[in-house]
């Protein structure tokens, strides 16, 4: 006679829901980090719904001109070129939500040492960003949240929170995206999309992993 071991259905029940578990924590770490900026939890999951439906939205600023591309299909069997409008657009959940958040907690912090942990992350981010050609600008997603939570405690241990969440997200898209957009354009073809592919990671990381590093 078979018996299946109590043991490992209980290991099988754990690897079924270890998704649901790392979402639970996850949640359960956002809801404690913008609490700490002064969010209830039901506005913390609307903000985090709205980042993720918006980092898929881009908002043209400026479509200067078209420009020929290469498209290989098919391992480059049938190569062809293809239309592609050049210029600048804004990400609606990697720039235009997170700065209306930092617009609203400027109030609450001091604006001096916020002015200066923002200077340091500009140049932080700008130093550590590259140009991917064909791709866009990369910055490594830990960049942001960490130093800006150092900063932060360092420079305003009293705000910590709300100044590690400015400073990260105006030193992402100024030092990673801002400064460098004129680069991109020369280099690689199609729209660049501020706040977009290459930053978000690291913007909406801040929200979570700054808050909470300058909370524990």
């Amino acid at each position: 006679m078979f018996f299946f071991p109590i043991g490992c259905f209980v290991f099988l029940l754990l690897i079924l829901l270890l998704p649901l578990l790392f979402f639970l924590i996850f949640f359960n770490i956002i809801s404690f980090s913008f609490e700490k900026l002064g969010f209830s939890p039901e506005a913390t999951f609307l903000i985090i719904l709205l980042i993720l439906l918006g980092s898929v939205v881009n908002i043209p600023l400026t479509r200067r001109k078209k420009v020929y591309v290469r498209r290989d299909y098919f391992f480059g069997l049938f190569p062809r070129k293809e239309i592609v409008y050049q210029g600048v657009a804004v990400n609606l959940g990697g720039a235009l939500i997170p700065l209306s958040i930092s617009f609203y907690l400027l109030e609450k912090v001091p604006w001096q040492p916020t002015l200066i942990a923002t200077i340091l992350m500009i140049a932080i981010c700008f130093s550590l960003s590259r140009i991917v050609p064909g791709q866009g600008i990369a910055l490594p997603a830990v960049v942001p949240p960490v130093f800006s939570a150092l900063f932060a405690l360092i420079l305003a241990p009293n705000f910590a929170a709300p100044v590690a969440f400015i400073s990260g997200v105006w030193g992402a898209l100024i030092g990673a995206d801002i400064l460098n957009i004129k680069k991109v354009l020369k280099t690689s073809p199609g729209m660049l999309s501020i706040g977009g592919a290459g930053v978000f990671d690291g913007i909406f990381l801040v929200g979570i992993v700054s808050v909470f590093l300058t909370a524990i």
